[in-house]
């Protein structure tokens, strides 16, 4: 059985070029519903490691959730880099750029 962070790791690494997801979408189809800040840990702890595409993970509002002013914008422009146009300083539209793989449960 596949751990958690095996499952999130997998699941961002799926996330195409121009697509987003958010922290708690992931950890849903990670199987831990509540678990977005543990998406968050492993971000910040895996994603050199693993080469995550870690930019394409944002909060459940559309919005980066970086605080960190230089990681912010590098974010920012990674995505717009992408071709994600952003409505505000710090917002995208979900509906548009949100990525939805199938879960496993309906293969």
């Amino acid at each position: 059985m596949e751990s958690f962070t095996e499952r999130v790791i997998q699941i961002i690494q799926q996330i195409p070029s121009g697509k987003v997801m958010t922290y708690g979408q992931i950890a849903r189809l990670a199987g831990s519903p509540r678990g977005a800040r543990q998406v968050v840990r492993i971000l910040h702890s895996m994603s050199d490691k693993y080469k995550l595409p870690w930019h394409r993970v944002i909060n459940a509002k559309g919005e980066i959730g970086l605080k960190a002013e230089e990681l912010f914008f590098i974010q920012k422009m990674s995505l717009e880099s992408e071709g994600i146009q952003f409505i505000n300083q710090n917002s995208i539209n979900l509906d548009v750029y949100q990525y939805h793989p199938e879960s496993p449960q309906e293969k």
